[in-house]
């Protein structure tokens, strides 16, 4: 997908803006991604925790853990996981040390859907990582974790700058 371009009757070039860009490039990422794993019966988030599962600790990870991983909020995760149970791609168990804490661990359904939607994610990312030269890719990952970790940090000061 590109970006359109701007009439060339416009003088003056829009600003590039990182909200709108994130979002666009995430938005259309999100439903690409959707259409392309829809016939598994998963949601993108749901292939997203199935992945923290499968690459996480064999023993689960608690919804607090999958919360923070996934830079979602505590209702969302216990929505998205409570689904996920009820469709049988995961199971929760209670933890072993932490009375309030359950452990969140993949079932054999999630494992097969995880294995049926990695390859598309795998596909789409390369796709998407096609409309930059070969040799910018890498840095281009590199630099979005470090915005992303920005983002992160800033959001954690509640947006006040840390001079």
């Amino acid at each position: 997908m590109s970006i359109p371009e701007l009439p060339a009757s416009d003088p003056v070039p829009a600003p590039r803006r990182l909200p709108p860009l994130l979002r666009r490039a995430w938005y259309g990422l999100n439903q690409s991604f959707r259409q392309r794993i829809a016939h598994l019966g998963i949601t993108p988030d749901q292939y997203s925790i199935l992945r923290w599962l499968k690459e996480g600790d064999p023993r689960g990870l608690t919804q607090s853990e999958l919360t923070e991983l996934m830079a979602s909020d505590p209702n969302t995760i216990t929505s998205t996981v409570s689904r996920m149970e009820a469709a049988g791609l995961v199971s929760r168990h209670p933890h072993e040390t932490d009375r309030r804490a359950r452990r969140v661990r993949i079932e054999k359904r999630g494992e097969v859907a995880y294995g049926e939607a990695k390859g598309e994610a795998e596909r789409l990312q390369t796709e998407v990582l096609e409309a930059l030269p070969a040799r910018r890719r890498e840095g281009f990952l590199e630099d979005l974790a470090r915005v992303a970790a920005a983002c992160g940090e800033s959001s954690q000061r509640g947006g006040r700058r840390s001079d």
